[in-house]
């Protein structure tokens, strides 16, 4: 029997991990593959010898990524163009162009933030339904996709992206932090559902990544232990898959998480409103504004 924790123990662990993206790792598709998190998600799928589709919404930034791949790894990579704030109209385009293509694994990282915390009487109607198509109807119909043909197949991953935000009510982010509570649910849910069909279903909620998302605060543009670069992150998350259903995907993340947790709900949402505030005083700042 090998000690836990041995050098070959380890080594166990990372060749089954190798196994299990192996088996279920015909074509990745990652959504909001462009920046941040889900370019960097892709690129390590692409290291680790896959073929990958990249959807997102400039045709620019696809190419360029794709080049990127392409040059760095040596692997295929179909890029499609949609723009998931337009709502269901863009999954026909989708649906066909992914037709004749065995999917694996499913990477639902495609989101969107405020552009700062708001208040809800502040925030654009726009913003509103484009928070909604992208962060729910996105990976709901992403997700009813793909399903299928693991089902038929009895093997394949789908990996949701939420975030931190899930945890509790977030004031000044209603909306967005209501729409990673749903991925949450819909997660576990798909987990239940498909586990007789040999589908692996993770839930993801990292908290603070120094990406685009989080450019309302120069505290979060700093990389830093607590808050990583997307490629330390999705370097870290990759090996969590077929691991764990459910992680924060980075192991100081995992630490915050643990503390977190221990205050109860309405205490986490009175700290959330602390924080966004002040977010939202850099933000204004930044800007040379009043706060109001």
């Amino acid at each position: 029997m090998k000690r836990p924790w041995s050098p070959e123990y380890v080594l166990d662990i990372l060749e089954s991990h190798t196994h299990i993206l192996c088996a279920r790792s015909s074509n990745p598709v990652v959504t909001g593959s462009t920046d941040g998190i889900g370019k960097e998600y892709a690129k390590e799928l692409a290291k680790r010898g896959l073929n990958i589709v990249l959807i997102s919404r400039t045709i620019e930034k696809l190419n360029k990524v794709a080049t990127e791949i392409v040059q760095e790894f040596n692997v295929e990579v179909k890029v499609i163009q949609a723009d998931f704030s337009k709502g269901q109209i863009v999954f026909d385009h989708i649906t066909k162009e992914l037709d004749d293509i065995e999917i694996g694994i499913l990477i639902n990282n495609v989101g969107m933030q405020y552009l700062y915390p708001m208040y809800m009487t502040e925030v654009p109607e726009s913003t509103v339904w484009d928070l909604v198509n992208v962060n729910v109807g996105a990976t709901t119909h992403m997700t009813k996709l793909v399903l299928p043909g693991m089902q038929k197949r009895k093997r394949g991953a789908i990996v949701n992206v939420s975030s931190s935000a899930e945890l509790q009510p977030m004031p000044l982010l209603a909306v967005y932090a209501a729409t990673k509570s749903y991925i949450k649910s819909f997660t576990e849910a798909l987990r239940i559902e498909y586990e007789e069909d040999n589908i692996t279903v993770q839930h993801l909620f990292p908290l603070f990544v120094n990406t685009k998302m989080n450019a309302f605060s120069y505290r979060l543009q700093e990389t830093t232990l607590f808050v990583p670069d997307a490629k330390m992150y999705a370097t870290n998350a990759v090996n969590t898959l077929g691991m764990v259903n459910h992680s924060t995907g980075y192991w100081a993340h995992g630490i915050q998480h643990f503390f977190m947790r221990l205050p109860p709900v309405w205490i986490r949402t009175l700290v959330g409103e602390f924080m966004t505030h002040s977010f939202r005083s850099d933000y204004f700042s930044k800007k040379g504004l009043k706060v109001e």
